[in-house]
């Protein structure tokens, strides 16, 4: 199992990593950032398998993944 991170300064809400999580983990958000953009967030009732898809797709860099 696994855990993301996201880090809200650095996402920029563009969602490309919600449709690659092969278990729905990452939904939007629904809290700005200091930028305006409302980050994705993981949702708590949903299991990470440490794929790092989403970690990949993120263009900014800002998802973390950690394999427990």
């Amino acid at each position: 199992m696994g855990k993301i991170e996201i880090d809200p300064f650095y996402c920029k809400a563009c969602e490309l990593c919600i449709p690659v999580c092969p278990n729905g983990v990452i939904v939007p958000g629904d809290v700005a950032n200091e930028k305006g953009y409302f980050t994705v967030k993981p949702d708590p009732d949903k299991t990470c398998v440490a794929c790092r898809q989403c970690a990949i797709m993120c263009p900014e860099g800002a998802i973390s993944v950690y394999r427990d």
